[in-house]
């Protein structure tokens, strides 16, 4: 179903590229505008909102989809009266994910500029399948990922820039490629990230950016389910972390709030196995991608076969497209010419709560978690962003 015009968009509503009127992507650029950082446009109108302001914190909450707020409100009542009062929702863009949300959050602009463009994607000219998540020196993050962020932008004018995540992802291909730039601060739990961000806050002596990054309400959703008891758990640790951060805001300085998708929970009844149906693996050389979009890597000459095959087998399920039309929808931005092998010969974008899963080639618990993202539900794509003046 197409989100219809004129309303806020049903849960399982398809969006589109033109849909509302913010971005994930526009988050740090507005942020550098407050900050004065030179040539810094302000596409989410926080200048006028945030005069005076020289210090901003700005948490990624993994997983907290816009739709997941009120799930989570019984357990968060700090986050559900943050977005009740300075609360808006943005589009995290496609695919749904982390590492292309992180890069977009990064370098403010789109996936098509910065070229991670899903959670695992194929090494253009080999049959390797990079995992974002896993990602360490090779590829080159400084070359993988060319365009420069914004934490480097905001430490050219002179802005002091830390960022604070979880200790083990200092260094990783991820971080380089989201924020180089920023000093590395290690810090693991609610309350450790909470401290590290509101230390570095701190310690500039004139303009600030602090990026925090807190992960576990996602991992818990992926493993437990939307709304499990371990989720509900890891939201009242999230409501922990924002209530320390908006309790401890210097008086110049602000906090921005956002995250990089939502979850939905995929029944068993919904899952395809393109591991165990022949169908699905023939004229296949390579699988990318994840659960709820994947990209195929083709034998030469099988696009149109395969596209059958696959459009056979899921119907409803899903949208099997090329590579060509997909970039076109514009969900990607303009894509660099580097970066188009990266994205499958065909894109598969599941509908509803369907997943096609990988039970035997990707890594045994990725088929089976509970809840997933990726694809261009309104659940998915739907962010959250809270702004909170000190």
């Amino acid at each position: 179903m197409i989100a219809a015009p004129g309303g806020p968009p049903a849960p399982l509503d398809v969006l589109g590229p033109e849909h509302g009127d913010g971005r994930l992507a526009d988050v740090l650029p507005s942020a550098l505008a407050v900050l004065g950082v030179p040539g810094s446009p302000d596409p989410l109108g926080l200048v006028p909102a945030l005069v005076g302001v020289r210090r901003i914190a700005v948490l990624l909450v993994d997983g907290l989809g816009w739709y997941q707020v009120p799930t989570a409100a019984p357990y968060a009542p700090t986050l559900a009266g943050l977005a009740a009062t300075v609360g808006r929702p943005l589009v995290a863009g496609f695919p749904s994910t982390t590492p292309t949300s992180l890069v977009s959050l990064g370098t403010g602009v789109a996936p098509g500029a910065h070229g991670v463009v899903g959670f695992t994607v194929r090494v253009p000219g080999t049959d390797r399948v990079l995992t974002h998540t896993d990602w360490a020196a090779d590829p080159s993050p400084l070359t993988w990922q060319p365009v420069p962020t914004q934490l480097e932008r905001a430490r050219a004018a002179g802005v002091t820039t830390t960022v604070v995540s979880r200790p083990e992802f200092g260094g990783s291909g991820l971080t380089l490629a989201a924020n180089r730039g920023g000093d590395f601060r290690g810090a693991a739990g609610g309350q450790a990230v909470a401290d590290a961000m509101l230390a570095a806050l701190a310690t500039g002596s004139g303009p600030t950016l602090v990026s925090g990054y807190h992960a576990d309400l996602d991992r818990y959703g992926h493993v437990h389910g939307v709304d499990s008891e371990p989720w509900r758990i890891a939201a009242t640790e999230v409501d922990g972390l924002l209530a320390r951060l908006v309790d401890g805001l210097p008086s110049d300085a602000a906090l921005l709030v956002t995250a990089d998708h939502g979850q939905l929970d995929i029944p068993a009844a919904h899952r395809f196995d393109l591991d165990t149906d022949s169908r699905l693996r023939a004229g296949v050389r390579l699988v990318a991608g994840e659960a709820r979009v994947r990209y195929l890597h083709v034998e030469p000459g099988a696009v149109d076969d395969v596209m059958a095959a696959w459009s056979e087998v899921l119907g409803e399920a899903a949208r099997v497209r090329t590579r060509d039309a997909v970039v076109a929808t514009g969900w990607f931005g303009p894509v660099a010419e580097e970066h188009l092998a990266r994205i499958g010969d065909v894109v598969v974008i599941c509908n509803d709560t369907y997943a096609v899963m990988a039970s035997r080639t990707e890594r045994p618990m990725a088929s089976k978690l509970v809840a997933y993202h990726g694809s261009d539900t309104a659940t998915e794509l739907t962010v959250p962003l809270l702004v909170v003046r000190g």
